[in-house]
């Protein structure tokens, strides 16, 4: 888990950690649980805790086969792009006039520093928000509470109702919050669409004296393989 290790390994010791991970556990045992036990906390690996600039805030992970590997918003090469990681493309094209991808595979924005969190990070194949509200969120709002502590001004980015709830958990006078309508097809179209996410936060970075992130992912798609 890099750097975040001694930032997190307090949640470890909880009673909460370990009713999850006897839920999580029972649940792999009866069905099936997306993503695969060694992507889980596959954002964090990816990430680093020193590098992290930008975090983009999901709600659970995909439910389908195959689709789910610990980044949110992200699928693994070769598999079709879901609904809302398109519209999320779709607005990259109207921002930033950049190619839409031919791949979902966002890992090219975790290793620049892009922290891909999901508020739960597992789930039950075919059926949505079913590991909500067993603990998952109280590591994970702990997550945001530990970049928020971070000296160097962040950018957090917040589609949709759920990851917009979070936004008392950000100190604003040192953090750029950008929050609009989820990407989803049944709300992008209220407020996502035209937000200008990517630009925004590339300017709050630069105005911050850091590195804007490279949003294109198409340079990348030769490198991305699956693990």
């Amino acid at each position: 888990m890099t750097d975040w290790n001694p930032l997190l390994r307090g949640e470890f010791e909880t009673e909460y950690w370990e009713e999850l991970q006897s839920f999580v556990a029972r649940e792999r045992q009866a069905h099936t649980v997306y993503p695969p036990h060694e992507d889980v906390f596959a954002c964090l690996h990816l990430t680093a805790y020193c590098d992290t600039k930008v975090m983009i805030l999901g709600q659970d992970p995909y439910h389908g086969p195959n689709q789910a590997h610990g980044l949110c918003f992200s699928v693994q090469p070769g598999i079709a792009i879901p609904p809302s990681l398109s519209n999320v493309y779709k607005e990259l094209h109207e921002d930033l006039g950049i190619p839409i991808p031919d791949h979902g595979n966002l890992e090219p924005w975790a290793r620049q520093g892009v922290l891909l969190l999901n508020t739960t990070l597992t789930v039950r194949a075919g059926q949505a928000a079913s590991h909500q509200k067993h603990g998952w969120e109280t590591f994970t709002d702990r997550v945001i509470h530990v970049v928020n502590e971070k000296s160097d001004p962040v950018v957090f980015i917040l589609w949709g109702n759920s990851a917009r709830r979070k936004r008392s958990l950000i100190d604003t006078s040192r953090h750029t919050i950008i929050e609009s309508a989820h990407p989803s097809p049944l709300s992008a179209r209220n407020g996502f669409f035209g937000s200008k996410p990517f630009s925004h936060a590339n300017d709050a970075l630069v105005a911050a004296g850091r590195e804007p992130i490279e949003w294109d992912l198409m340079p990348s798609v030769s490198d991305v393989t699956p693990r």
